[in-house]
């Protein structure tokens, strides 16, 4: 297929090139998965949470993404602390809304984060981000069931409202600015059946961000390659724990013609 509207081996020859250091604050069920990813990729991860060191740490960054996924209240002063200070030095930050929508603390803090930064690519499932949205979805803990609308629809409509890039990932992902709509068709089945890697996927977004300033062409050259790094992966395992490990292991052994050969990206969708 067509892509060469998006350099995806480009980019990911840029991560492992300049090594971006990315800062995560991040959920604990997903933490040593998503640092594993980012350095497969080519990125440096850093996994500070104090609200004490975090303005600090961010200083040193390339780019801040944000998990919800184990959430507290003080881990969101953390995050709006690390967040003003990368507006600041205008650096991209990356927001995962790990299941919004099941709990108010958890909507609430998703909002208020939306509201208090300027936040660059917000990633989620359908009814994450249709409940940032305002339409109707049905979530169980963290699990998107369904959304009461058309996926691309919806994430036009929240990039529109939060002035950001919207990332839905599904069997096939969505990214779109509200104008410019990719559709990335990488991945494998298999990816549902490990813990942490839409996690996995928003850190390899987090890392690509770091060095594309174009954040639509960013987003997908990341889920890209880490949809086709899933797919290499299904191939030579047995189940979900040898994934896990073939998922690293074919992420960081990626090639320029690999992906230029492999990568499933479309423009549009209404």
């Amino acid at each position: 297929m067509n892509h060469a509207f998006v350099d995806v081996a480009g980019i990911i020859e840029r991560v492992r090139s300049t090594r971006p250091l990315v800062h995560h604050i991040t959920n604990f069920v997903t933490i040593n998965g998503v640092a594993n990813i980012t350095l497969c990729v080519g990125g440096l991860p850093v996994m500070a949470h104090a609200k004490e060191e975090v303005e600090e740490m961010v200083g040193v960054a390339s780019a801040l993404v944000l998990n919800l996924g184990t959430l507290w209240p003080e881990q969101v002063e953390a995050m709006l602390t690390a967040g003003r200070r990368a507006n600041q030095r205008n650096i991209p930050i990356v927001l995962d809304p790990v299941g919004v929508g099941a709990t108010q603390l958890r909507t609430r803090s998703a909002r208020r984060l939306l509201q208090e930064l300027s936040i660059t690519i917000v990633r989620g499932n359908a009814a994450e981000i249709a409940s940032l949205a305002g339409v109707e979805a049905e979530i169980s803990g963290v699990e998107s069931v369904s959304v009461g609308g058309e996926v691309v629809t919806i994430a036009k409509k929240f990039a529109r409202e939060q002035h950001c890039v919207a990332v839905i990932t599904g069997a096939v992902d969505i990214v779109t600015d509200s104008v410019r709509t990719v559709r990335v068709a990488n991945g494998h089945r298999m990816m549902s059946t490990v813990t942490g890697t839409g996690c996995m996927a928003t850190a390899v977004i987090g890392a690509c961000a770091a060095v594309e300033q174009d954040s639509v062409n960013a987003a997908t050259a990341a889920l890209a390659a880490y949809g086709f790094a899933g797919e290499l992966a299904a191939e030579r395992s047995k189940g979900p724990g040898t994934f896990q490990m073939y998922l690293c292991d074919a992420l960081a052994g990626l090639t320029e013609d690999g992906l230029r050969m492999g990568a499933r990206i479309s423009r549009g969708g209404e």
